[in-house]
């Protein structure tokens, strides 16, 4: 009698328990739409900056240069350099010619300099994409109006030349060659000292440590250190790094110390403050990753006659990896974003020359991005969404690196 009760009674809650299966289906499914419609149209909105039409105005006519009637693009590179004398400072030539003689550039670096420098093209006024796509001819109008010795070009502000760039206070000119060169540096010096450090940690601490009274309060400090505000590392990075390890992360001690570093501000003190603030990351998700491996594994192994470490080495880490490159990505794609503790620790905001050691000045993307979304000019907006299209290009590189690390080493268990 009392099974026939719980029958019935399971009937009678079928329903309810579909419908509240149901809502949350549906909740969930309307959570994931309004999560992709937000990506969607973040993307659009930078694209949407990233390319449209530009009108140029030239501060002298590059017809006005011609000689002998054989325009500028055609000029042997001496009449190229001619008018480069003839039009700059003699003070700005000698500076060129010092840093290399004109009888060693080839005739684009020269032709490249007489545009920049002579010609001094401008942005007069910007469109967004979808103006340039749907109003064209109300853009035209404007420019033939308002500015009637500039030219009209569809322009994408992401170009070979903008990666290849150094930064400049011309938007036309600007770059993010050393942006880019200075994230890698910072992101290869905070996985350098993070990823040992991160999975050793979490060996010890799954395997090694017991269940006694320090180590529950470690694994309760890493736990809350997970979410501690990032500008709270930079605070850390710049009282330990920058001023006490001054003589160690200035290079000095080396004998190396770069003389346009100042007071310890340099790559390897951002490298290590951006190691801090994803260690309790990859910590947390490798000790996730290790106590996924069945214990089975371990005891086959100890019974076969292998030590704790020999079990560790070639059964618990082969079987965890996978896991542990998936935490170590989502803490990667973390520290290539942050700006908090890079401006803390003293990142520059405009910086023309490329890093060369762990102890060079540095600027990074996110810094220069925020730099010129700052700036009233409309040019900088536009460069702005090309940066973070190169963030995003570069953030996808490292990422699919990652995972095809991962599934190699999953397709060998």
């Amino acid at each position: 009698m009392s099974e026939i009760k719980k029958k019935e009674g399971f009937a009678d809650n079928l329903p309810e328990r579909h419908r509240s299966g149901q809502f949350w289906s549906n909740l969930f499914r309307i959570s994931t739409g309004v999560g992709i419609v937000a990506l969607i149209a973040l993307l659009l909105n930078i694209t949407n900056s990233a390319f449209g039409y530009v009108a140029i105005e030239n501060r002298i006519d590059p017809e006005s240069l011609a000689i002998n009637g054989i325009p500028l693009e055609q000029l042997h590179p001496i009449d190229l350099t001619y008018i480069l004398k003839q039009n700059v400072s003699a003070g700005y030539f000698r500076n060129l010619e010092n840093e290399m003689p004109f009888e060693q550039r080839t005739r684009e670096e020269i032709y490249d300099l007489v545009i920049e420098r002579v010609v001094e093209p401008e942005a007069a006024s910007t469109w967004s994409l979808f103006d340039s796509l749907f109003h064209k001819s109300e853009i035209q109008a404007e420019v033939a109006e308002k500015y009637p010795n500039a030219d009209l070009h569809f322009t994408s502000w992401i170009n070979g030349n903008f990666l290849v760039s150094p930064q400049s206070a011309n938007a036309e000119r600007a770059g993010v060659r050393t942006a880019v060169l200075g994230s890698l540096w910072v992101i290869f010096i905070t996985l350098l000292f993070a990823f040992p450090l991160g999975v050793g940690a979490a060996i010890y601490l799954e395997e090694y440590a017991g269940d006694l009274w320090i180590n529950r309060l470690i694994q309760t400090n890493i736990n809350n250190l997970a979410g501690v505000p990032s500008i709270i590392y930079g605070i850390l990075g710049l009282a330990i790094f920058v001023r006490a390890l001054e003589p160690v992360t200035s290079g000095a001690f080396l004998g190396t110390m770069d003389p346009t570093t100042a007071n310890g501000r340099t790559i390897l003190s951002a490298g290590l403050t951006l190691g801090l603030l994803i260690l309790p990351l990859i910590i947390i998700n490798a000790q996730e990753a290790i106590r996924a491996v069945p214990s089975s594994l371990r005891q086959a192994s100890f019974g076969l006659g292998a030590t704790k470490w020999q079990t560790i080495w070639h059964h618990v880490l082969p079987n965890s990896i996978p896991g542990i490159l998936t935490g170590t990505i989502l803490a990667i794609s973390r520290a290539l974003g942050e700006t908090a503790p890079l401006v803390v620790v003293g990142a520059s905001t405009f910086i023309t020359f490329d890093p060369e050691s762990p102890f060079s000045k540095f600027t990074a993307l996110p810094i220069q991005i925020y730099q010129w979304t700052s700036r009233p000019q409309a040019e900088f907006r536009n460069i702005a969404a090309a940066a973070i299209i190169v963030l995003l290009m570069i953030l996808l590189s490292l990422n699919a690196v990652a995972v095809v690390l991962r599934n190699k080493y999953s397709n060998k268990l």
